[in-house]
């Protein structure tokens, strides 16, 4: 029987397998943020060292401010205590780091990628959820937790079970006006936030195929909100062509990386197909992404939960959105407007935004915090920056901010956000916050109008 995706590259890292079915997996590629003062304080106490500082990378990116680079103009002394905290411990070790200032500072999961420090084959970990995003590069990448972060940087190994395997199929092709956040939020949508529980879905079909690396990147990010434990595309010719030139990526790709796809025959714990040409823009109107229905469409009324636990979630979820439900999604109105995180805040995301608000003016306040301080330079040196600031939005650094209401930048409670970012629990963004979760296009589009609407 053949192997999957996962399954080659899983093979290839066990450092030793036990009875009760867990096994060390041998860690390519570690990264870390501010939030990782903990590992290196048991570390510290425990008197060890990091066993391959050359493996592992720093980003400063969750406390990051989106209103300058210095830690010297932040205000509130324990942020800036975390910041300086986590520079330090990375220079202590001779780790590199992409520090606040660093010309190359960014989210990890848009840096990670975009320095080449991703490749294809690779086992990546990171004190982070959705570092499910660097398996569109064709890596094993999952997020871990505080002592695992310590047991990767004291041994650069970790103890996993094998998830089940779940394949994704998106056939057909993507309409003009839909895109890999429109595919995310369909499939989350279908199969539930616990669709994928546990398991490794790889993402695959003729409509992932056609996606660029920077849409792949995103949809491998929502596979967590699918409740997976990570997501994954083979690699291909796109790839190679996307890493071509990037400062830690080879020369030239790596002929092991032909052999990195899921056998004909391999087997699968699951499989769902989508027909993509099918997807329309989404947008999520509840406090779970499984809540989520077309832009053109219209919320759920409780009378139409297909069971007795989706009624009440749904009755929470439209209580705390301050909806009625059967109310046309293009008739919910915005406060505000979010364009960032490690989700939707890549080149490619700024551009298909600024081509909906060239030359027109916004009706409610949008923020735009661009992934990565390379991303934003870049943007800049296409005038994005421009359109932006000339359509009334304000232009930051790059920083988890609003995803995760940092630094003051928060969704006022009883407040309407329409995001770009993955989660749009109760309080996301803010106590009381309500968050409706878009693409980078649609994002635009409901900014222009003050409400919830695709681009046209």
């Amino acid at each position: 029987m053949g192997r999957t995706l996962f399954q080659k590259i899983w093979d290839r890292h066990v450092v030793q397998a036990r009875d009760d079915g867990l096994a060390l997996l041998y860690v390519d590629r570690h990264y870390f943020h501010e939030g990782s003062f903990h590992a290196f304080n048991i570390l510290r106490a425990r008197g060890l060292k990091v066993r391959r500082p050359d493996l592992s990378f720093g980003f400063g990116d969750h406390y990051a401010p989106t209103t300058g680079r210095s830690t010297e103009a932040i205000a509130d002394p324990e942020i800036r205590g975390i910041i300086e905290t986590f520079e330090q411990n990375a220079r202590a070790h001779g780790i590199r780091a992409f520090e606040l200032a660093d010309p190359d500072q960014g989210i990890v999961h848009v840096a990670g990628p975009e320095q080449g420090l991703t490749l294809p084959g690779m086992t990546v970990v990171c004190g982070d959820s959705h570092t499910s995003t660097h398996g569109a590069l064709g890596a094993l990448a999952f997020g871990i937790g505080a002592s695992e972060v310590a047991h990767v940087l004291a041994t650069q190994t970790i103890w996993q079970s094998a998830p089940k395997q779940i394949r994704c199929n998106f056939e057909g092709t993507l309409p003009a006006g839909s895109t890999s956040k429109d595919m995310a939020l369909a499939l989350i949508a279908r199969i539930g936030t616990g669709g994928g529980l546990g398991g490794a879905i790889e993402f695959a079909g003729a409509a992932v195929r056609r996606l660029s690396i920077e849409s792949r990147l995103t949809l491998c990010n929502m596979a967590i909100e699918a409740g997976a434990r990570t997501g994954m595309v083979a690699p291909d010719a796109t790839t190679a062509a996307w890493l071509a030139g990037r400062p830690f990526a080879p020369p030239r790709p790596n002929p092991a990386w032909d052999a990195l796809f899921s056998d004909e025959d391999a087997a699968f714990d699951a499989e769902v197909t989508l027909d993509a040409g099918a997807i329309a823009p989404m947008a999520t109107w509840g406090t779970s992404p499984e809540e989520a229905v077309p832009l053109s469409g219209r919320v759920p009324r409780l009378e139409e939960a297909p069971d007795e636990a989706r009624k009440k979630a749904w009755a929470r979820s439209l209580d705390y959105m301050g909806l009625q439900g059967g109310e046309a999604m293009e008739q919910v109105k915005l406060d505000r407007v979010f364009l960032g995180s490690c989700t939707n805040a890549r080149l490619d995301d700024l551009r298909e935004a600024a081509a909906v608000l060239r030359g027109r003016h916004i009706a409610v306040p949008m923020l735009v915090s661009p992934g990565s301080s390379r991303v934003k330079r870049a943007a800049e040196a296409e005038g994005l920056d421009r359109i932006f600031r000339e359509a009334g939005a304000r232009w930051e650094e790059s920083s988890c901010a609003l995803c995760v209401s940092m630094h003051g930048e928060t969704v006022g409670e009883g407040e309407r956000c329409a995001s770009t970012s993955n989660r749009n629990f109760a309080g996301r963004q803010g106590r009381g916050a309500r968050t409706h979760l878009v693409s980078p296009a649609s994002a635009a589009a409901s900014a222009l109008t003050g409400r919830l609407v695709a681009a046209s």
